[in-house]
């Protein structure tokens, strides 16, 4: 027989409509009473209804095809189960989080996602959290765990092993003087690609790391300035932190009148289709986007069917796929 929210009500003892506040995460019902009524949930195998709730997915970046590909890997993996996708731009710690969040939670949201949203951000505002908290909504990260030891599932690549990748390749080509193109201080994925690439570079006995990195913006522009600083360095390669920012730093070695790979190597990161039909062909670090939506998708799924997942990082190993911008050291 199929367990309704009758059912649920005679067991915890509690009218229908309460059943109702607490399936659909709304105020108005006690810690006590809440609890009574999920404990009558799981004792029946009752399950929450999916259809037509709406998953919210937070990012900056939608132009970004990383992010974008990202995306839809979620709500492919979400829409059988009646959860429809909703993404929503905003800026990481921003005040468009809390707005967003606040304008969806009376529609019946099932959950968050913070893909690179604000927990990538040093200091981010904990309101939006504490909004999710309370109503009960769940939520999950992508690419940076959440400040001030926030509990929550997070799914990142492993950005220290990225830069090792990167570093090693270009070392294995005779490469001595490679600078990296990072992004700004203060954004948990850039801080550790650059801690990573100071751990390869002194490991390889390269002194004095710190000097070869230049913090610039995730744009085509940013990659171009830091690839301008470094070349004034005597970089012969760049390891940039974004497939957009290596896009830039070709741009700025060409102005220099120089050529990449045969002046200069250049390694991107994310590992967007474009980056095989650019020219050259780009090698970058690919951050395996079918896995990450795939282990959300499982996630989310376990969470608004109420049933307990772990919490804290895990963590996925890059790739490096190489292609034609890196080269030997120029003689």
């Amino acid at each position: 027989m199929k367990v309704g929210i009758t059912e649920v009500a005679t067991l915890a003892g509690v009218s229908e409509a309460t059943v109702s506040r607490v399936i659909n995460r709304r105020p108005g019902v006690s810690k006590k009473t809440r609890d009574t009524v999920e404990r009558a949930m799981a004792e029946l195998g009752y399950e929450r209804p999916t259809q037509g709730q709406l998953v919210a997915l937070l990012t900056e970046h939608v132009s970004n095809p990383f992010f974008a590909d990202v995306a839809e890997r979620i709500e492919s993996s979400l829409a059988p189960h009646g959860l429809k996708t909703v993404v929503c731009p905003a800026f990481p710690g921003g005040v468009q989080e809390r707005d967003f969040i606040a304008s969806l939670v009376d529609k019946g949201i099932a959950a968050v996602v913070f893909l690179s949203a604000s927990n990538t951000v040093e200091g981010a505002d904990l309101e939006t959290y504490e909004m999710l908290r309370t109503r009960r909504i769940p939520y999950v990260a992508i690419n940076g765990e959440f400040a001030d030891g926030v509990p929550a599932p997070v799914f990142s690549t492993d950005d220290v092993l990225a830069a090792e990748l990167a570093v090693d390749h270009l070392h294995r080509l005779g490469h001595r003087r490679i600078g990296m193109a990072s992004g700004p201080v203060g954004n948990h994925p850039a801080d550790k690609r650059v801690q990573g690439f100071r751990t390869a570079m002194a490991k390889r006995g390269i002194e004095d790391p710190e000097r070869w990195v230049i913090r610039q913006s995730y744009t085509v522009e940013g990659g171009q300035s830091a690839a301008t600083t470094l070349l004034g360095l005597g970089a012969t390669a760049i390891v940039a932190a974004s497939d957009y920012m290596a896009l830039g730093a070709i741009r700025g070695v060409r102005r220099q009148g120089r050529s990449v790979p045969e002046d200069i190597s250049v390694v991107g990161y994310d590992g967007t289709m474009i980056t095989e039909f650019v020219d050259p062909p780009l090698t970058t670090v690919r951050q395996p986007a079918d896995r990450l939506a795939l282990e959300v998708g499982r996630t989310v799924l376990a969470l608004v069917s109420n049933r307990d997942v772990p919490t804290g990082e895990l963590l996925f190993d890059p790739e490096l796929v190489i292609r034609a911008s890196t080269g030997p050291v120029p003689s």
